[in-house]
């Protein structure tokens, strides 16, 4: 089969580390099932892998990709839970399962026509969703939805900053908080970004930019470039809800504020497959979407890792193992 995999890991030059290539059919293990993969997304953690950042350079070669729609045996449509752990382990929660897995670290991933994941991680898909909108929630919607209803207990009419309206979570956190009925405020230092945002009901910010109120939920992956503001624009007793930390891991703490304002500090990783149950059926509800840049096939893995680097792309590039020509 057709395989896109990382085979070496580099900073400065990660599309030399990825390779195109025929692979064998995966062998299914008990317990576990073969997808025939229909649809995938890129996400960041495909590109952090090719540059070396927490991925043992021992564990190549490695089929990429976390997030995938397809077909079971029997040929019902399925999305791939994307995290390879024990609930039990995890008291319950599968991201905290100090063994987990998201598909592509320890078994490979979904850039391929097939795979194979335990068979519990297999959820049908909703009538009217496709396999393109499907295969882009595991990761980026999961966690979205994971910090604004699990850790920061979202409310309608509560008022939510997105930073970094650009990216994967922080989209999907814009169009879940509204879809919720929250007011939303995103920021960008992009202005087609804000004004995408805007065309989806948030009220767009510059980086950095004042806030017309104090917000009850701060949703926050970007780190050391938006903390400071996040903690000004948040008000006393509110709920700044981390999940990445892209500019940097280690910004001012600023204690004095968390304590005397009692602010809350949360951090959040993946999703439960629980809440990605419940994600689907919010979609299946409120019909809220995630946004499609692109779709390409497998073949032109190069140029979509490409496009995810150069930033040119609004919303998710979907993989379609089965298309031969160019798309975009």
């Amino acid at each position: 089969m057709l395989a896109a995999r990382a085979v070496a890991q580099s900073a400065t030059d990660p599309l030399s580390c990825l390779e195109l290539a025929d692979v064998p059919l995966p062998e299914v293990a008990p317990g576990w099932s073969m997808v025939r993969v229909a649809a995938s997304s890129l996400n960041m953690h495909d590109l952090w892998t090719l540059r070396g950042v927490g991925h043992p350079a021992e564990q190549l070669p490695r089929i990429l990709g976390c997030d995938a729609a397809g077909y079971d045996k029997d040929g019902r449509r399925v999305v791939v839970y994307p995290i390879i752990a024990s609930p039990d382990r995890g008291h319950g929660d599968e991201t905290l399962d100090p063994q987990r897995a998201l598909l592509s670290e320890r078994h490979d991933g979904a850039f391929a026509e097939y795979l194979t994941v335990p068979t519990r991680n297999l959820l049908p898909i909703p009538e009217n969703l496709s396999f393109d909108e499907a295969a882009c929630l595991p990761v980026a919607w999961g966690t979205a939805y994971r910090m604004l209803f699990t850790q920061a207990a979202l409310r309608a009419g509560d008022r939510v900053l997105v930073q970094g309206a650009g990216g994967g979570v922080a989209s999907a956190a814009i169009k879940l908080a509204l879809a919720a009925g929250a007011i939303v405020y995103a920021t960008s230092r992009s202005v087609g970004k804000l004004e995408l945002a805007e065309s989806w009901g948030a009220r767009g910010l510059e980086t950095g930019g004042r806030v017309p109120e104090k917000v009850d939920v701060v949703v926050e992956t970007v780190g050391e470039a938006t903390w400071a503001h996040s903690l000004r624009c948040l008000r006393p007793g509110g709920t700044v809800v981390v999940a990445g930390a892209t500019s940097g891991m280690n910004p001012p703490a600023d204690l004095g504020r968390v304590f005397y304002l009692q602010q809350r500090i949360l951090g959040s990783t993946g999703c439960t497959l629980v809440e990605m149950t419940r994600l689907l059926r919010m979609l299946l509800v409120t019909g809220v979407r995630p946004l499609v840049d692109r779709t390409m096939p497998l073949q032109e893995i190069h140029k979509a890792f490409q496009l995810m680097i150069d930033g040119d792309i609004s919303g998710k590039v979907v993989i379609n193992p089965a298309l031969e020509g160019a798309t975009a």
